[in-house]
C-alpha cells in the first residue's frame, strides 16, 4: 500500500474530491443532475490524475500527467463558477477556496519541474 501520508498535493486532492462527492449530494438533492454528474466526474478526477503522477516513467510524463490534473481543476472552477452565478443552484464557497489552492499548487510544480 501506498504511504501518502507527507505528499500534500495527493492529500489535498483526495479531501477535495471527498468535499466535491458531498456537495454533489446537496446538488443531486435538489434535482441539479446534469451539473452534479459533471462535477463529480472533473472533481473527482483531479485527484484520480495526481495519484497516476505518483508512478510518472519520466519528466515529461511527470509534467504532462500533472497539467492534466490541472486542466480537470479549471474544468472543476468552470462547474463551481456555474452553480455560484445561478441563483437556483446551492453554492459551497470553500470549494472554489480550496480549489484555488489546488491550482496554485498545479502552477508551481509545473513551473519548478520545467527548470529542473
Amino acid at each position: 500500500m501506498r504511504n501518502d501520508r507527507d505528499n500534500i498535493i495527493v492529500n489535498k486532492t483526495f479531501q477535495f474530491a471527498l468535499d466535491i462527492v458531498q456537495f454533489c449530494e446537496i446538488l443531486e438533492e435538489n434535482r441539479k443532475f446534469v451539473i452534479s454528474r459533471q462535477l463529480l466526474k472533473s472533481g473527482t478526477s483531479i485527484g484520480a490524475n495526481v495519484r497516476e503522477v505518483q508512478n510518472a516513467e519520466s519528466k515529461a510524463d511527470f509534467i504532462h500527467k500533472i497539467k492534466v490534473a490541472a486542466k480537470e481543476a479549471d474544468e472543476t472552477e468552470y462547474w463551481l463558477l456555474i452553480c455560484k452565478n445561478s441563483p437556483s443552484y446551492p453554492f459551497n464557497e470553500q470549494l472554489l477556496v480550496d480549489l484555488a489552492e489546488i491550482i496554485k499548487i498545479f502552477s508551481k510544480i509545473i513551473s519548478t519541474s520545467k527548470t529542473h
